[in-house]
């Protein structure tokens, strides 16, 4: 009853493919080749920033800085908030069963 059972070998089911047999080649050394000419890179349009542009993009960028600034700071000032006021109430916890046991 309490003897574990061991599960069979399942069999593969499918279709089985056969392995695939790997023929060796043949190394053939003779004079070298010229090389082949290098392949041609596609040109690019060129990017052009005007002032306006950069005085946009250095705007956005600011203003990336400032809210991922502000949200981070808002964070870690809810963080010391919540931790203030768990130490406030563990203190007067401390108090309370103080004056409990004193009062005894």
């Amino acid at each position: 009853m309490f003897r574990p059972k061991i599960p069979a070998m399942p069999q593969p089911t499918g279709f089985i493919i056969p392995p695939v047999v790997i023929e060796p080649t043949a190394v053939i050394h003779g004079t070298p080749t010229a090389p082949a000419p290098a392949p041609v890179a596609p040109t690019r349009p060129t990017v052009q920033l005007t002032p306006g542009a950069v005085v946009a993009l250095v705007g956005s960028g600011t203003a990336v800085v400032l809210v991922v600034g502000a949200v981070l700071v808002s964070m870690l000032l809810a963080v010391a908030i919540t931790s203030a006021s768990v130490a406030i109430c563990a203190l007067v916890i401390r108090s309370l069963i103080n004056n409990a046991a004193n009062h005894r």
